[in-house]
């Protein structure tokens, strides 16, 4: 057990019981032991499996200007995350095994948690012709998705997911009906109305939820509803489980934080697709969190550059950025008020996406991966998008004070994020900790 690593008089996360927990060689053990370890203190905060969030855009290859696979694990390590799913909107798209096996192999020489990549459903994503399933599969795809797109012919989409039915993976889809959508900036709505800019009405989005609900009922292929935003969309997904159909569906923090009104002054930072809804439908989000039809939350981390962002709101492009963030405005606006415990929060960022892409369960058990996070739920702290670890600054929460934070991230046994106030006594870098600098709250890389 020489030079294993000690967590002692942490609180575990669903039952809140004392806990000394120990991992060497990125494995939990049995026991642990005070002698030949390095112990981290944790007397006061939660540990939990590490964070899995299945909605990213990491940006490689080719638009490395937005993020970067390291930058973004960075964030994602900040974050409390040990595992993120990318998606394959890039450029070039990640249509082919020889692309998936690149952002693999750049994850494991520059990232900061584990990195599984979601192959595209159509060449291209230009919703024709199909990929191969199963050699992106065998290459190290968990999902696919066209993200970005929708599948606009149901006859394609059927296809699709009948092939990934026999490839044994999710498609994760992107509900937009182009044709309504048109070219909407916002929210269909008075707020729209008052600011002179067009809007995407939420049956965009609801009409192609219900179909792909349909398509999966008659095709015994899965589809994982990305980002939910409209009450609508939220019944499709509440009577597919009803009915006991494959289709499983996330949100995001925005959708239960923020409203249309946010964008009243044309700030492009509270730009994103979908777009934020009314009142009504932020209530919905959090319903059908709280009533278990949400199956797991994401955060569609979607970075771009600062001067993307400053350009006219119907020039700017669409996404913010939302792994630093996430944890934080999940106690702060779901926990905090009473909507759910914070053991349901944390099972909707850890077992739950876990069983929606069928990735390696983890628990606080001997023989686990060492995949792990220290939370402190009280921590309050402002949100300082200059000192986020992701290149995206494009943030509408850039300001606003938050409770809850992740003050250690471990990742395969090595400590990918740090936070000052943490006591490590007999420390002895890992691969990834041989870089960490700490700096005010955060441990980054020099």
């Amino acid at each position: 057990m020489n030079g294993a690593t000690v967590i002692r008089n942490a609180r575990h996360w669903r039952t809140g019981e004392r806990l000394d927990l120990a991992f060497d060689r990125g494995v939990i053990l049995a026991s642990p032991r005070q002698d030949e370890a390095r112990v981290i203190d944790a007397r006061g905060l939660v540990l939990a499996p590490g964070l899995v969030d299945l909605h990213v855009h990491l940006r490689e290859p080719g638009q490395s200007a937005k993020e970067t696979i390291e930058r973004g694990t960075r964030a994602a390590a900040v974050g409390g995350f040990t595992a993120v799913a990318c998606m394959p909107n890039t450029e070039p798209v990640l249509d082919s095994a020889a692309w998936i096996e690149w952002v693999r192999a750049r994850a494991e020489a520059a990232g900061y948690c584990r990195v599984h990549p979601i192959g595209a459903v159509t060449m291209g994503q230009k919703g024709e012709q199909l990929t191969e399933f199963g050699a992106l599969k065998s290459a190290g795809a968990v999902a696919l998705s066209d993200d970005g797109r929708p599948i606009m012919s149901a006859s394609v989409m059927r296809r699709a997911l009948e092939h990934a039915r026999h490839a044994g993976l999710p498609i994760v889809c992107h509900e937009e009906d182009l044709t309504l959508r048109g070219d909407g900036q916002m929210n269909e709505g008075w707020v729209a109305t008052r600011l002179g800019l067009r809007g995407i009405p939420a049956a965009a989005e609801s009409v192609m939820a219900r179909r792909d609900v349909e398509l999966s009922a008659l095709t015994g292929g899965r589809a994982h509803i990305a980002h939910l935003s409209c009450a609508e969309s939220l019944d499709a997904l509440r009577d597919a489980h009803a009915r006991g159909i494959l289709v499983t569906g996330e949100t995001c923090p925005h959708y239960w934080t923020l409203t249309e009104e946010a964008v009243l002054g044309y700030d492009p930072h509270a730009k994103m697709n979908p777009p934020l809804r009314t009142e009504r439908d932020r209530r919905a989000v959090i319903d059908a969190i709280r009533d278990g039809t949400i199956d797991c939350l994401a955060t569609d981390h979607a970075p771009h550059t600062e001067d993307e962002k400053r350009q006219p709101f119907d020039q700017a492009p669409f996404g913010i950025v939302g792994l630093e963030t996430a944890l934080a405005l999940t106690i702060t606006h779901l926990v905090e008020p009473g909507h759910i415990s914070l053991a349901r929060a944390l099972e909707l960022w850890t077992e739950s996406p876990r069983r929606v892409f069928g990735l390696p369960d983890v628990r606080l058990e001997a023989g686990h991966p060492a995949d792990l996070v220290l939370i402190d739920p009280e921590a309050a702290w402002t949100v300082e998008p200059t000192a986020f670890q992701s290149k995206g600054r494009n943030t509408p929460f850039a300001g606003q004070r938050l409770v809850g934070r992740a003050l250690a991230t471990i990742c395969d046994g090595e400590i990918t994020h740090l936070d000052a106030a943490i006591e490590v006594g007999g420390a002895r870098p890992g691969r990834r900790e041989a870089g960490l600098e700490r700096s005010g709250s955060l441990a980054t890389p020099r």
